[in-house]
């Protein structure tokens, strides 16, 4: 006589269920005077719950248990079946293994590394660029304290969110089709490392395309569209590899193409957005704006050129023939020094012949100190070393960010 135990008590007190002539009939047996079940017995209600689903299972499954029996040697026991039936409830371990714990250590791991991959896939160098740029630019609208109200903070609002969206549409596309090139240059992105699969960033590009221009159009700024829009078209042509387009495999192409946008787009045109849709004032070309018009094209053809500088590696591969490919990178990294030095100097110029002796002096003193700082960086860095390389460009950029303070108090 074999049994169907139920082993999910403790060893001193069990229960088992046996089977007598095809009929199952339970008895229950008592170890160690388990009488009365103390508390080594007693186990949550979830345990009891288990037990007694086990024990309706095998209450339904007993005729056909017995016909199986009963067709193999009549009505002979189980034991004479040669079968067994064994029935094991899992320790309390096992149950909660089936269902693991909530871990918010774990979950928050998850969110901090997606949003570390949408970091990096955002380029947050140029995001912030892109926003120290339009609220710069804005305060050039600016005439009398008054200005600075609701309205011009929400004008300001409108335009950094819809062009951070256009911003990570172009670096986006750039990546997408930069796959393989930046297994090379830029194996940290999430694209060239596999973080992200080329469907979940395409679908980050195209989402955020499309949510630029429909802010655009909510807001209802012509500036505004068309800054979006003619960005939109150059991100493309420099990106996208389709025929008589991917600018960016000529030099001169792809230093026009961010000439045009970090020079001419973001300052005419978010200055026209705040002083033409917000403040509902006439056109007109500021001193100051021409400044940083002229100003910024210096410092947009150096990131142009300088960008290219530690990536010259994957460009040679495929076929990339940037200024760093066919100069060398020892040439354009002092062209470029030597034309910060120099847009340095009119900007000393500029401050100098200034009305405004507060702005002669900021500004004058301001574009000096950068100007010896660049110098004297640029001295000690190592040509030869691709991290000291992308630690000077990642430097131009706090430049860039640095000059984008001054631009306001050019007066």
């Amino acid at each position: 006589m074999d049994s169907l135990l139920v082993g999910s008590f403790p060893k001193s007190c069990s229960y088992s269920f046996t089977t007598t002539g095809g009929n199952l009939w339970r008895s229950k047996r008592y170890v160690n005077n388990c009488y009365s079940i103390p508390s080594s017995c007693a186990s949550k209600a979830s345990r009891h719950k288990k037990i007694q689903n086990e024990y309706n299972i095998l209450r339904f499954w007993q005729p056909s248990l017995n016909h199986y029996c009963e067709g193999a040697e009549g009505r002979s026991t189980y034991q004479e079946c040669n079968k067994k039936f064994v029935v094991k409830a899992a320790p309390e371990q096992s149950f909660e293994s089936e269902h693991p714990a909530f871990d918010p250590k774990n979950i928050l791991d998850t969110v901090k590394n997606s949003l570390d991959a949408f970091y990096r896939f955002s380029r947050p160098h140029t995001v912030i660029g892109t926003a120290l740029s339009i609220i710069s630019v804005s305060l050039l609208a600016v005439e009398k304290l008054s200005d600075i109200s609701p309205l011009f903070f929400t004008g300001v609002l409108e335009a950094v969110v819809a062009a951070l969206f256009m911003n990570i549409y172009i670096v986006g596309l750039n990546q997408l089709s930069d796959v393989e090139i930046d297994k090379i240059n830029k194996p940290y992105l999430p694209l060239a490392s596999g973080e992200y699969s080329f469907a979940t960033g395409a679908i980050i590009v195209v989402s955020s395309s499309i949510l630029s221009f429909w802010l655009a159009w909510i807001v209802g700024s012509w500036p505004l569209f068309w800054a979006l829009f003619i960005s939109f078209v150059l991100g493309t042509a420099y990106s996208i590899n389709v025929p008589l387009l991917r600018w960016k495999r000529f030099a001169v192409l792809a230093a026009m193409c961010i000439l045009s946008v970090r020079a001419v787009i973001v300052q005419l045109a978010f200055f026209l957005h705040m002083q033409t849709f917000v403040y509902k004032r006439p056109i007109v070309f500021s001193r100051p704006l021409i400044f940083a018009t002229a100003f910024m094209s210096f410092f947009s053809v150096v990131i142009a050129l300088f960008k290219d500088i530690p990536d010259i590696e994957g460009d040679k591969i495929f076929g990339i023939q940037s200024f760093s490919v066919r100069l060398g990178q020892k040439r354009v990294f002092w062209i470029c020094v030597t034309l910060l030095e120099l847009a340095y100097g009119v900007s000393l110029v500029v401050g100098a012949t200034s009305s405004c002796l507060w702005s002669k002096i900021v500004t004058s003193l301001g574009h000096a100190v950068l100007a010896s700082i660049l110098f004297n960086h640029a001295k000690s860095v190592d040509l030869k070393s691709k991290a000291s390389i992308t630690s000077f460009y990642m430097f131009i950029w706090k430049l860039f960010y640095a000059e984008y303070f001054l631009i306001p108090l050019v007066r």
